[in-house]
């Protein structure tokens, strides 16, 4: 298991949870795609978070990328700011700034090497199979 953490992120976990929640048990590459195409402002920093779990993975336990999947991503809530806005005859509303504590852990499905080799010859083979724009010919 590969674990990466992002402490104290200035958001609120129930928005960040809308963003975690569509990622649970992806592979990492359909995750990043996801993320990339998404509108909400948690969306980057969880690329980042990601990206430092392949990271971890590939300099701690030699994984590849494409072998990994999110196995868990949780939000947890964390230090809450308190402020004071006035409110009429003297009185003060409370405003709370919440942060949020992302802990993602990441794991290697059980792939064979081969299909490992596989899926990047693949990838390859997919780049160079590029159509080529065929040339008209003018009367």
């Amino acid at each position: 298991m590969i674990i990466a953490k992002l402490n104290n992120y200035r958001q609120s976990p129930r928005k960040v949870r809308l963003v975690t929640d569509l990622i649970k048990g992806k592979m990492v590459e359909a995750a990043l795609n996801h993320l990339s195409l998404l509108s909400k402002r948690a969306a980057d920093p969880i690329i980042k978070l990601l990206n430092t779990g392949i990271a971890n993975a590939k300099n701690n336990f030699q994984l590849e990328k494409e072998v990994l999947y999110v196995k868990e991503i949780t939000v947890d809530g964390g230090v809450t700011l308190h402020r004071r806005m006035p409110r009429a005859r003297g009185s003060a509303g409370k405003i709370n700034k919440r942060t949020s504590h992302i802990t993602l852990v990441l794991a290697a499905k059980e792939v064979a090497a081969k299909e490992v080799k596989a899926l990047k010859l693949a990838k390859v083979a997919k780049v160079a199979k590029a159509p080529k724009k065929a040339k008209v010919a003018s009367k």
